[in-house]
This record gives structure tokens, sequence and C-alpha cells, in this order.
């Protein structure tokens, strides 16, 4: 069950308790096996089962998978990279000029590496902090060095936090703007706000400037009236989609254009409203908690958190299915020439973490199975 108030439900059930509130509030839940779900598997579940690998473990409350040629870049939200490349990882912590904040969500959240960091070793980073009562996120860039990451210059600042909700996607997009999604800090009537930042999906130039061709004067605001949009990919012509948390189910899945208003909290589900976008497809009843997504040979695949998966978005048809359903929470995606990474997200303090976890994952996608 999921609210937009945090409740709590305690069960006891062979000794074993089972917390489970609502994802999109992001509190405890209960392990999902879905074991209905498994009984008729698709090509693409038995190679996820049979072939996948290990990557790395140990991760500590990982959120962000980025590549950069031969290197995977996972962020924490404890406040670290990690870098793994050729079987090897390390850790490096990351120096902010803020101290990050605590709140449930938040933490480091989003990084994204331009083409050019082999020669300026600067990344893009997306984390949340505290200033006297008062939570914000804040995107910076960032410089790695021998020992550690050091942030060094403020990009976009004071996009609105809360107790939950923060957002914290940033994705280059193939125009080589960068994307970011803000929740609506759990202040919902902001996301209907075209001044404030909360809400959104903001696009950006890598300097930080305003793109002249945003659909908004003097604004960040690519689009509005979202609640914690989690991910964003783009398709082979540029067709752009994001995944977003609901509020009582009916998580969503939104092709997004420029100047769009996707209606939260006016709208959710299959409802309408003039001048809103309703989303492509919604989980209806159940629950995804849909975050990080990817484009992979003709569908896209999102991370779900509640849901404990990886699902598969097919957009020529609008459905989506099971693809991976026994690792815990899964918070980000990302496709390679060859299958998908993934990264559980079981040590939050939400999930059931097992040994070893938090763990990067290779899921290989079957030829058969390509477009």
């Amino acid at each position: 069950m999921r609210c937009s108030a945090i409740r709590y439900f305690f069960f006891i059930v062979s000794a074993v308790v089972v917390l489970t509130a609502c994802e999109n509030s992001d509190q405890p839940t209960e392990r999902d096996t879905h074991q209905g779900e498994q009984k008729n598997k698709n090509p693409e579940q038995d190679a996820a089962d049979t072939d996948r690998k290990v990557i790395a473990e140990n991760l500590q409350e990982p959120w962000a998978i980025a590549i950069l040629d031969d290197e995977i870049h996972v962020s924490e939200r404890n406040g670290a990279i990690v870098t793994i490349s050729d079987g090897d990882y390390s850790r490096k912590s990351v120096q902010f000029d803020k101290n990050l904040a605590e709140q449930p969500e938040a933490g480091l959240l989003g990084i994204a590496f331009s083409d050019d960091y082999p020669e300026t070793n600067e990344a893009i980073a997306y984390y949340s902090y505290q200033n006297g009562d008062d939570y914000f996120q804040r995107v910076v860039r960032i410089e790695e060095s021998s020992e550690q990451w050091v942030e060094t210059d403020v990009l976009l600042d004071r996009i609105p936090g809360g107790q939950f909700h923060q957002g914290g996607r940033i994705e280059i997009g193939p125009d080589h703007k960068l994307y970011i999604t803000t929740g609506d800090a759990a202040n919902p009537e902001l996301s209907q706000d075209l001044n404030s930042l909360a809400g959104k999906i903001l696009r950006m130039n890598l300097d930080g400037s305003i793109p002249e061709d945003n659909p908004f004067d003097n604004s960040f605001v690519y689009s509005y009236g979202h609640r914690n949009p989690q991910g964003l990919a783009w398709g082979p012509n540029g067709e752009f989609y994001a995944t977003e948390h609901g509020a009582e189910a009916h998580d969503e899945i939104n092709r997004v254009e420029a100047g769009g208003n996707y209606g939260w909290p006016a709208i959710e589900g299959d409802e309408t409203g003039e001048g809103m976008e309703p989303p492509v497809i919604h989980s209806g009843n159940e629950t995804w908690a849909p975050s990080g997504m990817t484009y992979f040979n003709g569908n896209f695949y999102f991370a779900a958190l509640r849901g404990e998966a990886l699902r598969k978005f097919d957009p020529m048809n609008k459905s989506e299915e099971l693809i991976v359903s026994d690792v815990g929470r899964v918070r980000d995606a990302l496709a390679t020439d060859d299958g998908i990474y993934i990264i559980t997200n079981n040590t939050d303090g939400r999930g059931t973490p097992s040994e070893n976890d938090d763990q990067l994952l290779f899921i290989p996608i079957p030829k058969s199975q390509l477009h």
C-alpha cells in the first residue's frame, strides 16, 4: 500500500517483521519475489537467470551507473563514487562544499560524464544538502584527483528538497544538453509552478547556462507537472521517455515533449485534464516505483524499487514485462552492446540486504530478442 503521507503497518509472521510502506515516500518495503510471474519465463528472463554476472559487490547505497570507455562509475548516496575497470574497483569520496543531507532519498544521487572527461577529469553530480531548517539539491561539477573527487563549480542551486521526493537523475541527451529530474519535495503544488524548480525535468547547457531553445523564456524548465521522476532515456530517433513514481500506485512512463505538463497533482493514471499529458503506460493498482531507465535495441528497460525488478517497456505495443525479479530493489539500469548493467539498492534502509549486497550485475540479452 502506498501513500503520500507516511504510515506504517506491522505484521508479525513466523517471527519475521515485514515493514511495508509507500515506495514513492521510499519507506521500508516488503521483498516481493513475483513467484507467479516466474512460472512462464520469456527468453530474456531465462538468460537473466542463467547467464547474468556479478561485476561488483558490497556497494553502499548505490544510486546511479555511468560508463565511459572501459570504466564503470557508480555513485553512492553516502558521498562516494566507485570506479570499476577490468574486474578491479576503487572507491573515492567526494568533497562537497555543502554537507550531504540525510533525508530519505537524499545524498549523492545522479552522476554524468561528458566526452571530455579523459582530458579534464571532470564529471557532473546532483546532491542534496541542508541549509538551516531547509533542504535543497544542487547540480555541480566535480574533479577527480588521485585520492578523491572535489566540487569545483556550481551549475544550478537551491532545487527544493524535503523529507521525500528529491528526484536526482541527470543524463546528457543526444543533443549534448544536460537533463535533470527533480521531485516535488513532498509539496505537490510546486510541480505546477513554473517559477519553481521542483517537480520538473530541467534542461541546461553543459556550462550551466540556459539553452536558447528551451520552451520557457529564461528558464531551465523543460517539462513540468511531475511528482518524482527518476529515469530518463532516449530512443534512436530522439524520442524521449521518463519514469515517474505515482502516489497511490499508478507509476508512469511518460513520453516527454518540450513544454509538456504531465499533470501532477491534478491527474494521474487514466485521468485527463485540459492541457495535460497522460502517461504512455502506467502500473494501474500495482506498484513499480520505477527509477533509472535505458534504451536497448527497440525497447526501454527500467529499474523497479518496490517492484524489485528490471522491467522492459515496449514503446510500439505500449506494454511492459518482467525481466529480472530475484535480486531485490533495483535502482538503475544502463545498456551496452550486449546487455544491461543494473545496480541493486537493498542497503538503503528500505530493502533486505543479502550477503555482499549491494551489487552491480550484468544482464545479457539474447540475440534472438534483438530488433
